[in-house]
Formats: structure tokens, sequence, C-alpha cells
């Protein structure tokens, strides 16, 4: 095979014949580089089907390969990663196998030009729905009525993209949005793009550069109203798209973003009016930053709202989930008075099935919308023996009873979490602080398979925390308290749907570990023992069923954040929050449920520095408080960096925002260039 695309080792490889694609990609080809995640691989050369990771232990023959949408061919083998486009991806072929047309047969002559001009218009953002339907008939009357191989082949990567990805199709047609950040008309810069809540990066970030924080700012907010908590805990999938790390590395955007929020820590917000007021109200049913932004921005139109929040403080996961090292309070709690001056009101104390119902809110006391923001704040169970034994915390209540100020004495204690993800993490740094005497992460897949920032992991390590991989506890000792949990050992077996291979138990390798607390951290979600009789439906992972505008299955009765996606990140709520604001909305001025796009203006400033000056700036390197003056505290970890640094970093952008206006008809990025002495 040549196997080459993104993978790590390319060339010519000699394999046997049953040999699995995982095996030639991550064995042979040593995986994806960069540590991108892998998304397909393409069989058989430029007629070839893609592959994608649920497949992986397939063997490579004939018939196997033929089965899933591929062809062995010409033996080339094509890898891509998660920053290719599946619908580019098949244009880029069809478009090399159309041009090879002898243009004998209708079917191939026609068929292959009138797909190729459907995947052009739906890369450009101008696609419909019934044209996927189209490829499809069309792709079998090539198969069926070709003449030759050629005609009969080539709708082959056309189809399996469409098998397997038909959720980039989707993306391209109703939202007008590439995920990958490839085609160019849908894609104003890599960075916004790759941002779930579409915040205006470039914009900001050029401002930045200028001392213009408070214009900044304003932007940043326009999108996402928690500048200084994702300033510091938002996984930055901006950065991981930064066109700049092409080149080099990313620009520094969250830290750029923290000081941008951090400088107008002075100047309280007090968020801008957008719509007349109105007598409709609206109840959201939790105060973290799906609910928090659905508020503010339905707030912002006008409707009087009324956000009800279970525990004592506002906040969600945001206050009781991110351990205060990460996210200081008064940091938090200065963006929720900001929301708080939008007018809307927060109640604490008040849970959804023992102080209200829906009934209540929709009945009793006249609200004409509800949205359902109420997290995934229930821990999954290990399943395993002695797991009620005294001296188990499950993750997510460790941390909140250590964030409302009851939390367990582990002085001197020898402390065990289980899981790789930031639950985890957070939870085996916040007892180190708490005073135990050792501390342990057992987790049963390998350190590059941890779904935990990669940051967060390191320093952990620092921390002295001890890791303990391709192990998973099978029972917790003790009488009555834990005094020890029995692992086993793993090893790695055949690939699983998501491209990881999946941990088996090594036969006899068993082993205890003495401990005094066993915190398990697999995961968490949905408590929905509150939803009898209300008219909702779930998922089978607890999730609510909802439409694609957030409207649960009871009239009325929107839904965003955790609840809806699963335990997600920051930002993540953030943009569900704008998306089910404009869906309350729209229901209540229309009667009508349709999913409406949170869509501000970006706003594209003008370029202020000579680009070619800054080639060869590096990315600043972070700070961090002293490990030792850790211990015993939840002193904020990262450090801020100084101003000078800040707007240095901030003139390695490459404002491809800028080139993006330039190609539609707007400003010229050259001019730019020129008004700054920059060759081109």
């Amino acid at each position: 095979f040549a196997l080459t695309g993104k993978v790590n080792n390319t060339g010519l490889v000699e394999v046997p014949m049953g040999i699995t694609l995982g095996e030639i990609i991550f064995d042979i080809g040593g995986g994806i580089p960069k540590g991108k995640k892998f998304k397909a691989v393409q069989t058989g050369g430029p007629l070839g089907g893609c592959i994608p990771a649920e497949h992986l232990n397939v063997p490579v023959d004939f018939d196997s390969l033929k089965e899933v949408g591929a062809v062995m061919g010409s033996g080339g083998m094509i890898v891509v990663d998660e920053d290719t486009c599946m619908v580019e991806f098949a244009r880029f072929f069809l478009t090399f196998a159309t041009a090879e047309s002898c243009g004998k047969c209708v079917p191939c002559r026609v068929g292959g030009r009138r797909m190729l001009e459907i995947l052009n218009r739906i890369c450009a953002g101008e696609g419909r729905l019934e044209d996927l339907d189209t490829i499809r008939e069309i792709s079998a009357q090539m198969e069926a009525g070709s003449l030759c191989a050629l005609g009969q082949l080539t709708p082959g990567p056309v189809k399996a993209a469409l098998r397997y990805f038909e959720h980039e199709f989707l993306a391209h047609i109703e939202d007008k949005r590439c995920p990958a950040g490839v085609c160019k008309e849908l894609t104003v810069a890599r960075c916004l793009n790759a941002c779930p809540a579409g915040v205006d990066v470039p914009s900001y970030v050029s401002l930045v550069a200028e001392g213009r924080y408070a214009e900044a700012l304003e932007i940043h907010r326009e999108r996402n109203p928690f500048a200084m908590v994702c300033g510091r805990v938002c996984p930055a999938f901006c950065e991981s798209r930064c066109r700049r790390g092409d080149i080099d590395e990313p620009v520094a955007i969250r830290q750029i973003k923290r000081f941008m929020a951090d400088h107008e820590v002075d100047h309280p917000w007090t968020p801008a009016k957008r719509g007349k007021p109105k007598k409709e109200k609206v109840a959201v049913v939790g105060s973290g930053p799906a609910g928090l932004t659905a508020a503010l921005r339905l707030a912002q139109m006008g409707y009087p709202v009324t956000v009800f929040e279970a525990l004592p403080v506002p906040g969600g996961m945001m206050a009781v989930g991110i351990p205060e090292y990460r996210l200081p309070r008064d940091v938090l709690n200065f963006e929720i008075e900001n929301i708080k001056r939008a007018g809307v009101e927060i109640v604490c104390n008040k849970a959804l099935g023992k102080d209200f119902t829906l009934d209540d809110l929709l009945n009793g006391q006249g609200y004409k919308a509800v949205v359902l923001a109420i997290g995934a704040h229930k821990s999954q169970r290990l399943g395993i023996p002695g797991e009620d034994k005294e001296g188990v915390y499950h993750g997510v209540d460790f941390l909140r009873d250590v964030a409302l100020g009851k939390a367990p004495d582990l002085t001197g204690k020898r402390v065990a979490v289980v899981g790789g993800g930031n639950v985890a993490i957070d939870a085996a740094r916040t007892a180190w602080r708490l005073g135990a005497q050792k501390v342990h992460v057992i987790y049963r897949r390998t350190r590059e398979d941890m779904p935990a920032y990669k940051e967060e992991v390191e320093a952990a390590k620092q921390e002295g925390i001890v890791f303990h991989f391709l192990t998973n506890p099978v029972r917790v000792l003790g009488p009555q308290r834990v005094t020890a949990v029995e692992l086993q050992q793993q090893e790695l077996g055949e690939f699983d749907r998501s491209g990881r291979r999946r941990p088996v138990p090594v036969e006899g390798a068993v082993f205890q570990l003495d401990v005094d607390v066993l915190i398990p951290a697999i995961g968490q979600r949905t408590d929905t023992s509150w939803a009898d009789g209300d008219g909702l439906e779930f998922n089978r992972d607890a999730t609510l069923k909802v439409s694609k505008s957030l409207a649960t299955t009871r009239p009325g009765v929107f839904a965003a954040g955790d609840a809806v996606s699963g335990p997600a990140s920051v930002i993540e709520a953030v943009a569900q929050g704008n998306r089910v604001a404009m869906a309350v909305d729209h229901y209540l001025r229309t009667g009508q449920v349709e999913k409406v796009d949170y869509n501000p203006p970006y706003h594209y400033p003008a370029l202020s520095w000579n680009m070619d000056a800054y080639a060869e700036a590096k990315r600043p390197a972070p700070k961090f408080l002293d490990v030792a003056a850790r211990r015993g505290n939840f002193q904020e970890v990262e450090l801020l960096l100084d101003e000078e640094t800040i707007r240095e970093e901030c003139k390695r952008c490459l404002r491809c925002d800028l080139e993006w206006l330039e190609s539609v008809g707007g400003v010229s990025l050259e001019a730019a260039k020129a008004e700054h002495k920059m060759p081109a």
C-alpha cells in the first residue's frame, strides 16, 4: 500500500492480506500527527470510498472493503484527520473522476457533472436538503448504467462521505457552516468557525493589539458574556484551528481573552437592551452558562426573565464543578452580576420537582415559556462491589461539597480518583490541596486517550499526583470504610467506534492499592427523577429529546446545555444558550417552533500593524504559580501575562477574516498590507 495523508509515517508498506486498517494506520503509520483525531481513510485511489473510525477493525481484503463502501483499487491509502472537510474531500475526488470521463455514455458524462455541480453549491453554502436525495439517485444510475468501471466507481467517494458523514453535509446546508473550516465561502476565519458560539476572534484580538480593550470586550460579549470565565477554563477550540499554528504555534487567544476581560474588571457592564419591553414572562431553570446566557439574551430582547437555581449559589457547574484554582469565585460572580444588570432575576434554593413543577410555572405562575438548563449533575456509578462503603465520594458530588464549604477532611489520607476526564483531574488536584498524603489517578486507557485537557494533566503531574494507566477498579475493599481498591491491569484490544483501542482485562493481573478515600469520576448525566408526568421525553443517555430548535416534546418548554448535549464545555453551553433564546423569542412572537440562528454581524476592523514584522515572532510561554505555593490553598494557578506581551502576541494574528472579506468583494487585504508598508 501507498500510505499517505495525515499520518506520521508515510510511504510504501508491504502488508499481509487481512491486516486491519487500524493496524496499518496506527501501528505501521504511527498514528495522526500533532495529536489530532483520526477522521477517515480512503482506500483505492481517487475512486475509492472513505472509511471512518468505527471500521478500523475491518480487514484489508477485497470483500471486506467493498462491504464498508470502499475498494482495494490501486492500493492507495489516504488518511485524513479532524481538520478535513468530508464534503470538500468528496468534491475533490469527484472533480478528478469527471475530468477523466470519456463522455461516451450518458450516466457518466451527465451524472458526474451534475453531482459535481451539486457539491459545488453545497460547499458554497447554497445547497438544499433535496440535493442529498438527488446525489443518491444519480449515484445509483451511474453505477447501473455506466459502460466502464470509471463511470461505475465515480460516485464511490461521494456515496461513502454521505453514508458516514451526512452530518457534515447537513451542517453545510442547514447551518451554512463547514465544521472543519475548509470551505472558504462558509469560513470567515478558522478560529471563529471553530468556536461553538462563533465569537469574533480576529476582531477582538485586533482591537486588543491597539489597546482598545473595552471595544474588544464588547465585541466578545455579543456572542459570549463569559469572557473572564472562558479566558480561564475554555478548551480554546479556536486555537486548535488557528492558521498560525500551521506555521509555528497558534496565537494565544485564550490568554488574550483573559487579559482583555480582566483589564476591564473595574468597569461593570450593563448589557444593552435590543428590543422593546414585552409582557410574556420566561422562566429559566438552571443558572449554568446555558441558562444564564439564554436569560441574558431574552432580557436584552425585552422579556421579563426569572432564573430558578436548585443550589444555594448561581453559576451551575461553573460555581460547583470547576475548582477555584482554575476559576476564582469572584471572577464568576462578577460576570453573573453583569447579567443580572440586564434585568435577569436569579432565585436560588429552588429545585425543579421539589419546590415547583413545570405545571406550576406554565399554568400557575403565568410563564409563557420555560428553558430547561438543568445541567448534568448526577454522577455515574462504577457498578462494582463495595462502591457504597464509607470513604467513597463521587466526583461531581465531591467537587460540589468542596465548593460549598463542605469539604471532607483529607489531611494525611491516601486518595484514589477513577477516571480520565476533567472532573477526575479536578478532583485529584483538589484532594491534593486539601492535604491528602498521596493522590492516585486510575484510568483504564492510555495517557493519549485521556479526554482531560493536556495542560491540566501536566499540572497534576507537577503536583505529585501519580497516574496508573491501563488499570481498572474491580472491587472496593474494607469492612465498612474503604481500605483498598482492587485493580486489574488492562491491555489494548481492538478499536472501538471512537477510534481508540478498547481496553481489555489481562487475565490474572490483579493487585491492590491501599487507599483511605476513593473518588469515582467516570462521567455524569442529567438527573431525571423529577420528570414523571411532565410530558418530556429523554434519550437513553438521559439527555432531553429536543428538535433542531431546542424545543422539547412539551409545548412551550425548551432546553439547552449539558441536559441536551451531555457534559460539555462552558463555551458549548453558551452557544446553546444563544440559540435557545432565539427559538423562545420566535415561539413567543409567532407561536411557531423553528430553528433560528443567533448571528450578530462580524466587524472586520482595519489592520493596524506591520504583519511582516511579526513573521518570526514566537508565542509567549504561560506563567504559573510555583508548585510549592499551591499546597493547602486554592490560589489561581495560571498567572496573567503583562500588557506588552499580550499586545505583541495579538500581532501574530494573520487576520484571516480580512482575506475572506476580500474574497467576497470587500476591502482588499493587499491594500491593508500596503498601507502598513507590507510587501505582498
